[in-house]
């Protein structure tokens, strides 16, 4: 499955932890001790995210497109 959601990814000094959370897909996000581990992890939550709502018969927002300016 391609993910071609949108990633915000930073630092959180009140969990000691990055924090990776996709704003189109509405609670989902992970955290990890470095920005690698909580890139990899918000991965693994957004295909679960996904999967559980094709499961609910709930609708998946399509990936929204960024306008590139020249």
């Amino acid at each position: 499955m391609t993910l071609r959601y949108e990633i915000n990814l930073y630092w959180s000094e009140e969990d000691q932890a990055f924090i990776a959370e996709v704003p189109e897909l509405p609670g989902c996000a992970a955290d990890g001790e470095t920005y690698q581990e909580a890139l990899l992890n918000v991965e693994i939550i957004m295909q679960e995210w996904i999967e559980t709502a094709q499961d609910n018969g709930r609708s998946i927002p399509e990936p929204k497109q960024r306008l590139m300016s020249a």
